[in-house]
């Protein structure tokens, strides 16, 4: 068994540092250059997704109503893509409208409209007053960018493991009206992994709000991205909302970009009837529809819910090894040793890695130094600051397994090098 660094002596912790910077030294010489900085798919992933390439021919271009896909209309998607994400998040086809390829867009989209125009609940645009988002932390990176760029104030709560501290959430919203948002993903959370329960869903929907147009921005990203056989269950918000009177409360995002291809995919945005006749309403003079032929080929090629769930297992039989090699090494080389703790997800994209504190910065600077990017500590913060300096995203989705696991003994050495020199201090 490994000892608990934090009860050896100096002198036993300075000896652990030189044979560690010798370590760190020798995978330096080796001149490595490996990248674990985004979740990408690996291409092998994206290979699975082929046969959309294949699944139009210049005689089946109409969709099951029709409409030919080659010309304008069609503001909120064709029929066959709204059944599928219906299918996948358990949502009425009416409350489901289905853009481009990217569901970031429409969440930007979304909340500029509010910003300008207001929302079904509001009184006025939310630029009328000095709006503020709760960002549960760790988080994803590109929410907490939207804000930034659109000069949203951001109000940072912990993510726990069973989703956002919802008591301070609720202190939060019912004190403060100019409290709009909140960014959630709900399922396999990034970096994290968890997954709201029950409770944390109930709660969301029925907490009062002291601003009557409050939103819960709720990207489901990782809906049917599970890495096992047995998966999360994630409960539905819009019902939750709707039975806690707060019906136009919750605004669902998803999209194909991590089932079929990344740059090529299909986004959709599921709410009430009422936010999705006011979305479409403003989209009217955005464009005059969205690539239906994407559309139509996602749909010919998944077919239905559930051959789009088989189509994810064969995803998480390419990528399950990479996250495996991830948990393995973290287990060998620093379990017991209480520098550091990791999440061991049922899916999704990403493991989130804490080191002691003041030690994440330093941990991905040496893995810079010895070949290999990691994300920047501090990005699963808003504005880029981890206040405790600890949190480290893992991406092991696009490397080559030989990669991941290479890269991860590195990690392993500069997480225990950084903490050893943070002891000695």
């Amino acid at each position: 068994a490994m000892s608990d660094l934090r009860k050896l002596a100096a002198e036993e912790l300075r000896s652990r540092r030189d044979e560690l910077r010798v370590q760190h030294e020798e995978f330096r010489k080796r001149g490595l250059k490996l990248d674990m900085t985004r979740g990408k798919p690996a291409p092998a992933q994206l290979d699975l997704a082929r046969g959309l390439l294949d699944s139009l021919d210049a005689d089946h271009i109409k969709s099951q109503d029709g409409t030919d896909v080659r010309n304008y209309g069609g503001l909120d998607g064709i029929s066959e893509m709204k059944r599928l994400f219906s299918e996948i998040l358990g949502v009425p086809t009416a409350q489901i409208v289905v853009g481009g390829n990217s569901s970031l867009q429409m969440m930007h989209d979304t909340v500029v409209r509010a910003l300008m125009h207001g929302v079904p609940d509001g009184d006025a645009p939310w630029l009328r007053t000095q709006p503020k988002f709760i960002c549960p932390a760790p988080g994803y990176d590109r929410h907490f960018s939207i804000c930034q760029h659109l000069g949203i104030d951001m109000l940072v709560v912990d993510q726990h493991q069973d989703g956002p501290d919802v008591d301070s959430i609720e202190r939060l919203v019912a004190a403060d009206p100019s409290i709009k948002g909140l960014w959630c993903v709900p399922k396999y959370s990034n970096p994290t992994g968890v997954t709201c329960s029950v409770e944390v869903v109930e709660r969301l929907a029925s907490m009062k709000s002291a601003a009557p147009d409050f939103r819960l921005f709720w990207d489901n990203a990782y809906a049917v991205h599970d890495l096992y056989e047995s998966g999360d269950e994630l409960s539905d918000i819009l019902s939750a909302c709707e039975r806690a009177g707060h019906p136009n409360r919750a605004v669902v995002f998803a999209s194909t970009s991590k089932m079929s291809f990344a740059g090529a995919g299909v986004a959709a945005m599921a709410s009430s009837l009422a936010n999705v006749a006011d979305a479409k309403k403003h989209l009217s003079f955005q464009t005059i529809g969205p690539d239906k032929l994407n559309q139509l080929r996602h749909a010919r090629f998944f077919g239905t819910g559930d051959g789009l769930r088989a189509h994810m297992r064969k995803l998480a039989e390419v990528i399950r090894p990479k996250f495996d090699i991830v948990t393995r090494i973290l287990d060998r080389e620093l379990g017991g040793k209480e520098i550091a703790q990791w999440t061991k997800p049922r899916g999704g994209y990403f493991v989130s890695l804490d080191t002691l504190d003041g030690c994440a910065s330093a941990v991905v600077r040496m893995a810079d130094q010895a070949g290999v990017k990691l994300t920047p500590a501090g990005a699963t913060f808003p504005y880029g600051k981890d206040p405790r300096d600890r949190n480290i995203r893992i991406a092991p989705t696009f490397p080559p397994l030989e990669q991941v696991k290479l890269a991860m003994q590195v990690l392993a050495v500069c997480v225990e090098l950084a903490s050893v020199e943070r002891l000695l201090q």
